[in-house]
């Protein structure tokens, strides 16, 4: 089946379809490609770099925003 057959087909059942979840479920599912349209323009370095920090964040391998916090009053006598 070529690409537009496809695309007609999903349509008619997109039209026939009275069911909100599959509606909801296509809607996210072309939400979640928008949201991830970024990626691509990003360079291998900083892909890889966002991967590596998901990595360590999995891995329970990550420093509070508040230990950050503290070590920068320390630091620099902030109060």
């Amino acid at each position: 089946m070529d690409i537009q057959t496809t695309k007609l087909k999903l349509m008619q059942l997109l039209l026939d379809t009275q069911k909100e979840q599959i509606l909801q479920s296509i809607n996210d599912i072309f939400e979640k490609e928008e949201d991830l349209g970024f990626w691509d323009d990003l360079n291998s370095e900083d892909q890889l770099a966002i991967k590596d920090g998901i990595e360590q964040l999995d891995t329970g391998n990550h420093v509070s925003h508040e230990s950050v916090r503290e070590e920068v009053k320390e630091r620099f006598n902030f109060e």
